[in-house]
């Protein structure tokens, strides 16, 4: 087929509004996209450095173009580590073989095509009010995420029940409460109807979480990043996030899935904030999951030019011209 020719771009998306977690603030979305071109034809994909894992556009760039023009989907799994460089180029590998053969991603995973699934919708950490007034604009999502992990969190969450007091919630500390923390709050996000909490411990501080009562689901996040990290999950957590910029791509991602079902663990597909060109592999990896987290385009005030749809079935396949 000949070399693959490898470019890498860095694109800038607005946020909506300005979105916060307990680890900071961003007004926008700084993600790369790779292109990779072999004679007519090129495959595209997205990453979002992620800082907490010693990552920055510079760092990933330079992973990318160090990549062989001989490069293979296979020998991508050896050359790279699991992470948003070797995540970018999977995607585009794969959307390339689909391209070539004239087919799409799944069919040639040899999936059915991807129906629609319901994602959560996130909303930013913010004053018990403001979170308040955040909930009951979309009160109308069956599925609200929320953003903890500060001593607050209380007067938050009861500020989110009620704005939306008939959605679905799950929330999302990113490693930010101490066990002691989390077993007081528990009770109150079970009353609350939370159904899930994610990383309530930071990972690598979080062998707790075997010792103390779990009475609703705990996810890794931070935790689990492809399957290599399963081992260390065992009697800590019940559910694992798999998100491509952490596995490395779908085609770790789908193994990983798969892996974590057969060890007894429920599944999550999270996503970074990026664009819908990095959301299309996930919603072939959210299929029938737990919870997916997808929510990415939804937080951005500009997104690529055939977008994902979103709509009251939920988030759907990607079309041939955005990716796979």
């Amino acid at each position: 087929m000949g070399d693959i020719a490898i470019q890498v771009t860095r694109d800038v998306f607005q946020l909506a509004q300005v979105f916060t977690i307990s680890r900071g603030s961003r007004t926008q979305a700084e993600v790369l996209t790779v292109r990779l071109t072999q004679g007519a034809v090129s495959g595209f994909g997205e990453c979002v450095p992620y800082a907490r894992y010693g990552e920055s556009l510079e760092s990933v760039t330079d992973q990318i173009m160090g990549l062989p023009a001989d490069l293979t989907r296979d020998a991508l799994q050896d050359l790279l580590p699991a992470g948003a460089a070797r995540n970018a180029v999977d995607c585009a590998l794969w959307d390339l073989a689909a391209k070539q053969a004239g087919k799409r991603v799944w069919d040639l995973i040899g999936l059915p095509a991807p129906q629609p699934e319901i994602t959560a919708y996130t909303l930013s950490l913010d004053t018990p009010d403001k979170m308040q007034a955040q909930a009951a604009q979309n009160a109308h999502r069956p599925l609200l995420k929320i953003k903890l992990g500060t001593p607050d969190d209380m007067a938050r969450l009861e500020a989110v029940r009620r704005g939306a007091p008939t959605s679905r919630i799950i929330v999302d500390a990113n490693e930010g409460w101490t066990a002691e923390v989390y077993s007081d709050l528990a009770p109150h996000l079970l009353r609350l109807g939370v159904q899930m909490v994610e990383q309530p411990l930071p990972a690598g501080d979080d062998d707790m979480l075997g010792e103390i009562a779990r009475p609703l689901p705990v996810c890794a996040d931070e935790a689990c990043h492809d399957r290599a990290s399963l081992p260390a999950l065992k009697g800590k957590y019940d559910m694992v996030n798999v998100k491509l910029d952490k596995t490395g791509g779908l085609t770790e991602a789908l193994a990983l899935k798969q892996e974590a079902i057969q060890q007894g663990y429920a599944v999550m597909v999270g996503c970074m904030v990026g664009s819908s060109l990095a959301m299309a592999p996930a919603v072939i990896l959210a299929q029938g999951v737990a919870f997916t987290d997808l929510d990415g385009p939804l937080l951005l005030a500009e997104d690529r030019g055939e977008p994902l749809t979103f709509d009251e079935a939920g988030v759907h396949a990607p079309s041939a011209g955005l990716w796979g």
